[in-house]
């Protein structure tokens, strides 16, 4: 089972105004498989020690990094954390304050030090998280499987989740037409289904209430349609239009993939053709500076990032101008990472992507509230 705590884009855009002399922020690849996570255990010592050098070469003093060193020592020797772990683990540290957040995506190894909390990694975690529940529902049962990139699907399982329609609604089938009752034949059929879907969305709540991975839903009509008028799990427009009681979990979680990926294609699509159409009212732009300066007047509305690019320098606190820097230090943030924080701060919808998902696949590209 993957163990997955994300941050909302809230708190990303919280976490984007702290600010301290040593703020470390540490990417790197784990695994939910418990036997292999000594390497992930090892190498973040490492990270560690990195970083730890790293500040001392800015002149951080001693007694700020002391702590630091604590936090690190802390997650590395809690035997329990390491048991429960997903395919990336995020380490966000200051001397005062430790943050972890266990991700589903394999993001790429990093280590950051500066005045702010590295956050593009986090960004892209939220944007697309490589997982996704599958809820597998019939009149005859109903299942949570939970769908991995490179793991077996596994059933989750979920307390109080009625068994089937039936007995959901304590009848020996919904599907009795006997004269004199009260209701009976389609009617009565979709009155019991209805029954049934309510009391699995009761049981799926507090199980589903913090997830943020998407929900595809496998079903048939009309379970279906009652599923999706009645229930108050966010379920992905597409979904696994097959009959879901003799498919296992593995093959669920093939119909699920392409599912999925038409969900991310789809998000990216929207966003060039709303920038094409922007451009003409001069609404668009990749331009770094311009950039810079509507989202830190709260002029972004849509902001794309190319996830893995670090861009050097340092944007003005109240003009929003950039001045970049040759390379990338304890006193030089990534530019891209702080338009980013800013963007999400006014209210904008930031996506991080991979390069070849943004117009002329610039380091950003953004959809403006006004014209430049």
């Amino acid at each position: 089972m993957l163990y997955i705590d994300l941050p909302t884009l809230r708190e990303i855009g919280d976490l984007d105004l702290l600010r301290s002399d040593a703020c470390v922020s540490i990417y790197l690849a784990t695994t939910p498989l418990t036997h292999e996570i000594g390497q992930s255990r090892t190498r973040l010592r490492q990270l560690a020690k990195d970083a730890i050098h790293e500040l001392e070469a800015a002149g951080i003093e001693k007694r700020r990094i002391w702590p630091l060193q604590e936090h690190f020592d802390t997650v590395l020797e809690d035997d329990e954390f390491w048991e429960h772990q997903a395919h990336s683990l995020a380490i966000l540290a200051t001397p005062e304050k430790l943050l972890t957040y266990r991700l589903a995506n394999e993001l790429t190894e990093s280590v950051a030090v500066a005045d702010r909390f590295h956050l593009k990694p986090l960004l892209r975690a939220v944007t697309f998280p490589n997982a996704a529940h599958v809820l597998a529902v019939s009149e005859n049962a109903v299942r949570l499987i939970e769908v991995s990139s490179d793991l077996p699907a596994t059933e989750v399982k979920v307390p109080k989740m009625p068994k089937d329609a039936a007995s959901a609604v304590g009848k020996a089938t919904i599907n009795d037409s006997g004269t004199g009752r009260r209701i009976q034949g389609k009617e009565g059929q979709k009155i019991r289904l209805a029954q049934y879907i309510r009391k699995i969305d009761a049981a799926l709540q507090p199980v589903l209430a913090h997830s943020e991975i998407p929900v595809i839903l496998a079903s048939t009509m009309p379970v279906a349609s009652l599923f999706r008028s009645l229930s108050r799990v966010a379920l992905l427009d597409g979904m696994i239009e097959l009959a879901p009681d003799h498919l296992t979990e593995a093959e669920l979680a093939k119909a699920a993939r392409p599912v999925l990926d038409a969900y991310y294609a789809k998000r990216i699509a929207e966003f060039r053709t709303h920038y094409d159409s922007h451009a003409s009212q001069n609404r668009a732009t990749s331009d770094i500076s311009d950039v810079a300066r509507a989202a830190t007047f709260g002029g972004v509305e849509t902001l794309l990032i190319d996830m893995d690019v670090i861009v050097p320098g340092t944007v003005d606190a109240t003009t929003g101008a950039v001045t970049f820097a040759a390379e990338a230090d304890a006193s030089s943030y990534g530019v891209i990472n702080e338009i980013a924080g800013r963007a999400l701060r006014t209210g904008a919808r930031v996506l991080a992507v991979r390069k070849q998902d943004i117009p002329a696949e610039a380091p950003l590209a953004a959809i403006l509230r006004y014209a430049l």
